[in-house]
């Protein structure tokens, strides 16, 4: 196997690229795309060989691994997560499309990958016009990861042909939108209401409290 490289002009998108990526996600690809803070791994949030396949690639176990939700807009959000009240969601409302991922309690309509019953998601609805058109166009959530490598001094890849040079034997198709940015989302766990930050990235959520 050897990824396609898909060249999509990010303030710009055309249909028509986004269309022929949507085509490999439905197929049970593993795609490489930009978001608005660093490039993400991903596959269909349904098919389940798809997200094994991810974690192997990633190096963890599907049970164990922290993937997130991309989502195109709130409304997908109450699909897979319990316990967003009134003042939590005006917060996402202020806070979303932007460089977070939140955390909630997974409900039972919640993806079981390994067989195991998910306690927590983490929703992304990123800032960026090629993933929201991806998971328009898709019909449901991307369930994603960060690629990244701990040994490297750059802790994330932000050129994709670099990107594209690495994974090329791994992935099904690597987007190039343009250099990523080397900061990942702030991680805001919203299981208690109390949005604890668990790791400081690209947004500010006090700005929005």
């Amino acid at each position: 196997m050897s990824a396609t490289l898909l060249r999509i002009h990010p303030d710009n998108p055309p249909l028509n690229r986004i269309q022929q990526a949507v085509e490999i996600i439905r197929k049970g690809g593993i795609v490489i795309y930009p978001t608005d803070t660093i490039y993400g791994l991903g596959c269909d949030i349904h098919n389940a060989r798809a997200v094994e396949k991810l974690c192997r690639i990633k190096g963890v176990q599907p049970e164990k691994a922290n993937l997130s939700f991309i989502c195109s807009d709130l409304s997908h959000i109450t699909d897979y997560a319990n316990g967003i009240t009134t003042p939590v969601y005006k917060v996402l409302k202020k806070a979303l499309p932007g460089p977070f991922t939140f955390i909630f309690e997974a409900n039972t309509k919640a993806p079981r990958y390994g067989g195991v019953k998910r306690k927590t998601v983490g929703i992304r609805v990123p800032d960026n016009q090629i993933c929201t058109m991806l998971v328009r166009e898709l019909g449901n959530p991307i369930i994603s990861t960060s690629i990244r490598d701990d040994d490297e001094i750059l802790e994330y890849s932000t050129d994709p042909d670099l990107i594209f040079e690495k994974y090329r034997p791994l992935v099904d198709l690597v987007i190039d939108g343009g250099f990523g940015n080397n900061t990942a989302s702030t991680v805001v766990d919203c299981t208690n209401e109390d949005f604890e930050i668990i790791r400081q990235g690209a947004g500010d959520i006090e700005q929005y409290l």
